[in-house]
């Protein structure tokens, strides 16, 4: 039993994207590719260089100049979870709109080096977060540390004990364990109450370890073992609201993937999200993974867009979109004022992408 040739679905949610400082080549060139692809709303992420996004003022100037490149997407916002940060500033968030304070390990991932060393200075910001409502999003894992026997094989599993323990703190404090990449990590945010989810990528649900040594195929965090990929793959379809997307889309010019020393960490999927997706649950009906009876008009639905807006409170979308597959094919790059930006899986077919 195969997939369907086409589905008709909500618009998508995409809640974890990158799209780099505004205005800048970079944002300019992804930016327009967010609804083409079948999203309409993304939460953005604040990890901007050379400064981090970490007040209220700076997350709405963000938004307004991301809302200039194409006012037809809703842009949530994010804060950087930073020392400077205080109750006030958080309480202030919430009035404005802003959707969450995302949570980087020091050292752990691209601009990290603000990051998070430990939660305990940060117990009143926190208490404010659950006070208020706000989204507590962390980036899953310890920086790599050989004396300490981390890799970016186990630093997501070593970190699933600072989750549990910020759930048990915080009881009403909503969380999303970002970018699962692991059979733990599904099953952490599984055990722990509603008020604890997990975003699953575009890119985690097609690669192995054995896959992200190419340059543009490295993320962090990276992808791991056929065990851990199958049970992203369930979770995508049996989430029941407790996973959606979230695809840290994460556009590099090609010349920090390649030829440039250390390789950034990210892969860039915004253009063809979903796409990707349907081609990664595909491939699982194949491989046995999954079975296609799994992949349903409802498992999609709620997966690719009602499940996020609901966690964040957005209202569902209002317009529909058909993918229809083998209907567009990935551009071998995108390129724009001086910059190149190589896609996942340059090159191939995907599904199309129609907003009815």
């Amino acid at each position: 039993m195969a997939l369907q040739d086409s589905y008709t679905l909500p618009a998508a949610a995409d809640m974890h994207v990158h799209l780099r400082n505004a205005p800048g080549p970079i944002s300019a060139l992804v930016t327009p590719t967010i609804r083409p692809s079948g999203v309409d709303t993304v939460l953005v992420m604040p990890n901007l260089a050379p400064k981090p996004i970490v007040s209220v003022a700076e997350a709405l100037e963000y938004q307004r100049a991301l809302q200039e490149l194409d006012p037809d997407v809703n842009y949530l916002m994010s804060l950087y979870l930073h020392e400077s940060i205080t109750p006030d500033e958080i309480r202030k968030a919430k009035a404005a709109g802003i959707a969450g304070v995302k949570a980087y390990p020091r050292g752990a991932t691209t601009n990290s080096q603000w990051g998070v060393v430990s939660f305990d200075p940060f117990h009143e910001v926190l208490k404010a977060m659950e006070d208020e409502g706000l989204v507590l999003n962390l980036h899953g894992e310890v920086p790599s540390s050989a004396a300490e026997g981390v890799t970016v094989m186990n630093a997501e599993e070593r970190f699933l004990p600072v989750l549990k323990g910020l759930a048990k703190e915080y009881p009403g404090l909503k969380i999303v364990l970002e970018h699962c990449t692991s059979a733990d990590a599904v099953e952490a945010v599984r055990i722990l109450g509603d008020n604890v989810v997990g975003t699953i990528t575009a890119h985690h649900l097609s690669l192995l370890v054995d896959d992200w040594s190419a340059n543009h195929h490295y993320c962090k965090p990276s992808a791991k073992s056929p065990k851990d990929r199958r049970a992203l793959l369930n979770a995508v379809v049996t989430s029941n609201g407790k996973f959606f997307l979230g695809s840290d889309s994460a556009p590099h010019d090609i010349t920090s993937k390649k030829g440039a020393g250390n390789t950034a960490a990210g892969v860039f999927t915004q253009a063809h999200s979903l796409g990707y997706i349907l081609t990664a649950l595909e491939e699982a009906v194949v491989r046995d993974d999954i079975h296609a009876c799994a992949v349903t008009d409802s498992a999609l639905a709620g997966f690719l867009s009602e499940y996020g807006r609901k966690f964040y409170g957005v209202a569902p979308a209002t317009r529909q979109i058909r993918l229809t597959r083998g209907a567009a094919t990935v551009e071998a790059s995108l390129k724009g004022q001086g910059i190149e930006i190589v896609p996942f899986r340059a090159g191939e077919a995907t599904w199309g992408v129609e907003w009815l």
